[in-house]
């Protein structure tokens, strides 16, 4: 079983180099489950839209609910969320090479949203790569204990460390 995490301060960093990663380890082969996700302006407005990419091949569903300018609560649309939670549990069989899930956020953190299927990967020796933001870091640590291996916020690290899991399963 491996688990590993990035971790940066940058906004979009972290979903940029995960969907990167996916994007040369699909073209080189390997087979994807999980979701990447992208940020995209929404003119008029200082709020964002937020679409996963559902690994290997789609579809891309947007996560996020228009809640108005002076919104301040979460705007994670709970079901949309579970519905790309769905299609990835799909796609754990036949098992793929790794999970990437973008991030482990609230909804992991109180025990929803991909929580129980990074667990699940993890009891069927999947690989799981995903994102953790400050927010969530101490809910991460709890759930995955001293198991978790954070990665370098790079290509690089993220390409070595699974170079690694790759040798050790051959």
């Amino acid at each position: 079983m491996a688990l590993a995490f990035v971790r940066t301060t940058e906004r979009g960093l972290t979903d940029r180099l995960l969907w990167g990663f996916a994007d040369r380890l699909q073209a080189d082969g390997f087979r994807l489950a999980g979701v990447v996700q992208t940020n995209s302006d929404r003119p008029g407005s200082h709020h964002c839209d937020m679409d996963v990419r559902v690994l290997p091949a789609g579809p891309v569903i947007r996560i996020n609910q228009v809640l108005g300018e002076e919104s301040r609560g979460c705007r994670l649309n709970p079901a949309a969320l579970e519905e790309a939670v769905a299609l990835v549990e799909a796609a754990l069989d036949p098992a793929p090479d790794l999970l990437i899930i973008n991030k482990f956020g609230k909804h992991e953190a109180e025990g929803r949203g991909f929580r129980p299927l990074i667990g699940e990967a993890l009891l069927r020796d999947i690989p799981v790569l995903l994102g953790v933001n400050p927010l969530n870091q101490a809910a991460f640590e709890v759930f995955a204990g001293d198991y978790a291996e954070e990665l370098a916020t790079d290509g690089a690290g993220l390409a070595a460390w699974f170079d690694t899991l790759r040798q050790q399963a051959a």
